[in-house]
């Protein structure tokens, strides 16, 4: 990935080569999770058989439950990591199947044929949306069709994939883009105008930007950039880069969550405290984001071809510090998700004992990357190891398969919640849970 890393990873003896029948064993042990527990029971399950696309709501036992409106992040994320799946066993014609019967849907009813752009939710049967749902669009959703389109594309090869991952990137330098201050705004009514979110978000207006959109539309461009390295796909993408790590990212190592158009801070520093725990949707730190971004703003460097990028390193190294410096459960293990710094303190106040999936999924990703990275910081391997324990115990389902909303060792209600739902899919888990498998079996980093 990187020269000045070369060395460092040729002594990686630490995590790897001291214990290289056991890592073999743990990648055994995380791909049998992966394919059984995970990818066998999603696919082919969740295909809509009658009206295309993907099933989005399943209780605890993988029973379809009524509600089975769609939404663009859901039905992307589906392709996305089947097309996926389908490029890690490609003897298993399950994967590729899914993949085409996703793309479908998306090309042909999430897509706005009049106006172009995503929608965001759209009726089981692809029509009108039911009335608790607006009929808008979103640049998080739609960069999760892009991302979902770019890896079809790379799978298929079908040039009309490339062709709509084009038409949506046209679709967000049209809509989205910032010329004046760069980044992308996030909402949007029908007709592509700017629009403004509930009260409930941290949203200040219709132009004011957000980490999760942008470290989405990276992602989304850096895998658009693997399968067409355009010349204004590479301009974007070192844009996002840029802005995440430099202007995003704060001194501390985490995230700003809420940012005017010119990226100043939304902050509730100066608020009481009551207020800002009735408030920290508008201001906090998300641990699961910060190791997420970590890892997706390193993929970036190396997608650019970025030699010696000692610069994004040090900073998705000092992201992931600071979530085990500041999040982590030393009862039980994991990350929590939710903190706080409030005025004048050094160190994050956790808001809650909430620990979300996708979080602890993210964090084994990033411990087990930075471990290959900095083969002589143990506190990596420790961490991964622990992480390992942690969700295999009390994250994955063992007896219905799929893993619980979050850790059952804080909720044992966890255990009867939903298993899929919008905003629950596989994404988060497939990517960590291949990834993983990769590192541990070929010692280096999965791009």
């Amino acid at each position: 990935m990187y020269r000045f890393l070369f060395i460092s990873l040729l002594i990686a003896v630490a995590c790897f080569t001291q214990y290289s029948d056991a890592r073999t064993q743990q990648a055994d042990e995380i791909e049998n999770v992966l394919v059984d527990k995970i990818l066998t029971v999603w696919y082919p399950r969740v295909l809509d058989m009658d009206y295309g696309g993907f099933l989005t709501q399943f209780d605890y036992k993988w029973e379809p439950e009524k509600d089975q409106s769609k939404m663009i992040v859901t039905q992307a994320r589906h392709v996305w990591t089947a097309a996926k799946a389908a490029q890690f066993y490609p003897d298993d014609p399950r994967y590729l199947q899914a993949a085409q019967h996703g793309y479908t849907f998306l090309r042909e009813k999430m897509w706005d044929q009049i106006y172009g752009g995503f929608y965001q939710y759209r009726a089981r049967d692809g029509g009108e949306p039911e009335r608790q749902h607006p009929d808008n669009k979103t640049s998080y959703g739609n960069a999760f069709g892009l991302y979902a389109v770019s890896a079809y594309y790379e799978l298929s090869h079908d040039p009309d994939a490339l062709a709509f991952a084009k038409q949506i990137l046209s679709w967000f330098e049209e809509h989205a883009h910032d010329p004046s201050y760069g980044g992308y705004f996030q909402n949007f009514d029908r007709y592509n105008n700017m629009a403004t979110s509930s009260a409930h978000s941290g949203f200040t207006a219709g132009r004011s930007k957000d980490q999760n959109t942008s470290i989405h539309v990276l992602e989304a461009l850096t895998e658009l950039y693997k399968v067409w390295p355009d010349t204004l796909v590479r301009k974007r993408l070192q844009e996002m880069l840029e802005i995440i790590r430099d202007t995003i990212v704060t001194e501390k190592g985490s995230l700003t969550l809420f940012l005017e158009q010119d990226w100043t801070p939304v902050s509730l520093q100066d608020s009481s405290e009551s207020y800002i725990r009735q408030h920290s949707y508008r201001d906090h730190v998300s641990s699961g984001h910060d190791v997420e971004t970590a890892f997706l703003m390193l993929e970036a460097s190396a997608a650019l071809g970025l030699e010696n990028d000692a610069r994004t390193l040090a900073v998705a190294k000092k992201m992931v510090d600071h979530a085990i410096a500041n999040a982590w459960d030393d009862d039980y293990g994991g990350l929590y998700d939710v903190g706080f710094y409030f005025k004048g303190d050094d160190h994050m106040t956790i808001l809650s004992d909430y620990k979300s999936w996708w979080t602890q999924m993210e964090a084994l990703n990033a411990f087990l990357m930075m471990s290959l990275l900095f083969p002589n910081e143990r506190i990596y391997c420790t961490k991964f190891e622990q992480q390992w324990e942690h969700i295999n115990t009390y994250v994955i389902d063992h007896q219905y398969g799929g893993v619980y909303s979050q850790p059952v060792d804080r909720s044992a209600d966890a255990r009867r919640a939903a298993k899929a739902h919008a905003w629950k899919g596989p994404y988060h888990t497939c990517r960590t849970l291949m990834n993983c498998v990769k590192m541990l079996r070929e010692k280096k980093v999965p791009f």
